[in-house]
């Protein structure tokens, strides 16, 4: 039995000084800094690019005096958000009022002579029956009522013509919508028969149209998608860098440009944007945030808790021995508002700080915290 007594006192020397590396490691976990961190979520997510994009209306039009006239009121507030068949301005209609009751009565003119050739020409016709007058009288007479007929149609062409002038003396809202300032004035002389003079210009805002252009890469993913059903075109997010826009806004594909860019390599989009409570205005800028695929088991953590250095993107693993561990990952777009897609540098596995990222060291042992 003897022979056994080293190993015996061998292996209570290794049993104790097991026990006592744990307990110094238990003991160094204890003074260790706690920090919060979470398990990396492994979601299905829409895969989405983002692209900027100026807001213009969705129609607008140039309101202008085409005749020369005194202005004699205007009811233009820029920016006033006005209704369809509003009266914005006026020009002096007494003169093309006149116009119009000269030509009524040249018209009325012409009428009576028609009737009257008409007549001739019918009584003509049976006296030629009875040889009463010549075939050359009849002629005559057709030819009166013809030039008639004529003078007629000149006189609805004219009448037409002064009732078109009159009504441009009055410029009304073709639709609803937001109106410019105007650098006109009451009393001043417009010279629109010249070249027409601009009065202001009607946006229509309700919907607002957002135009980009995609590299033709994820033009091809994005229709492929589109054509699986795994991405909707008609609810695409809108952000807004002007933090007092309040509403959430969406837009939804209305155009794709069928012809490819040569020079550039891109197609262009249009998106049209919902704007019922009239916050956005054109010329704004945003990012729409176009989808372009699916992605069923993506890595996603707290787009707070990545950080940036010379090197790109990166966050603090923390590894089996709960030690930290710098990690330099690649990033996709933010999902659910608060989580980032990581296409490179996690597994699922992965754990990582999500707080005091100040604070926390390369290689430095920490208590975790494990939260959601």
């Amino acid at each position: 039995m003897k022979r056994y007594i080293p190993f015996l006192a061998l292996l209570v020397a290794l049993t104790s000084c097991s026990h006592s590396k744990k307990a110094d490691m238990e003991d160094y976990k204890e003074g260790a800094p706690a920090y919060d961190v979470a398990k990396v979520v492994v979601d299905s997510v829409t895969l989405t690019q983002t692209y900027p994009a100026t807001l213009g209306a969705n129609t607008s039009f140039d309101l202008v005096f085409r005749i020369d006239g005194t202005c004699t009121s205007l009811n233009v507030d820029g920016g006033k958000w006005v209704k369809k068949g509003t009266v914005l301005a006026t020009l002096d209609p007494t003169t093309y009022r006149d116009a119009v009751e000269q030509a009524k009565a040249q018209l009325a003119s012409a009428q009576a002579s028609y009737e009257y050739y008409s007549k001739q020409y019918a009584a003509m016709v049976k006296a030629l029956e009875g040889d009463a007058v010549s075939e050359m009288d009849v002629n005559q007479s057709k030819s009166n009522m013809q030039a008639a007929q004529a003078s007629i149609n000149q006189a609805r062409a004219a009448l037409e013509t002064a009732n078109t002038n009159l009504s441009y003396c009055t410029v009304v809202a073709p639709m609803d919508g937001r109106i410019s300032d105007t650098s006109l004035s009451v009393g001043q002389f417009i010279n629109g028969s010249a070249q027409p003079t601009t009065i202001c210009t009607i946006y229509d805002d309700l919907s607002l149209r957002a135009e980009f252009a995609i590299g033709d890469e994820k033009y091809y993913q994005m229709m492929d998608a589109d054509s699986k059903g795994l991405i909707d075109l008609q609810k695409m997010p809108v952000s807004f860098e002007d933090l007092t826009i309040k509403g959430k806004y969406t837009a939804h594909v209305s155009y794709i440009d069928p012809a490819l860019d040569s020079s550039t390599g891109t197609v262009t989009i249009k998106a049209m944007i919902d704007n019922p409570d009239i916050e956005l205005r054109p010329g704004m800028f945003c990012f729409v945030h176009l989808p372009y695929g699916a992605s069923s088991h993506a890595i996603l953590v707290k787009d707070n808790a990545i950080g940036t250095d010379q090197l790109g993107k990166y966050v603090f693993c923390v590894n089996d021995s709960d030690k930290v561990v710098y990690t330099h990952i690649e990033t996709g777009e933010v999902v659910n508002d608060s989580m980032r897609i990581v296409t490179a540098g996690l597994n699922p596995d992965s754990r990582y700080v999500t707080k005091a990222l100040l604070k926390v060291r390369n290689g430095e042992t920490i208590k975790p915290v494990m939260t959601k």
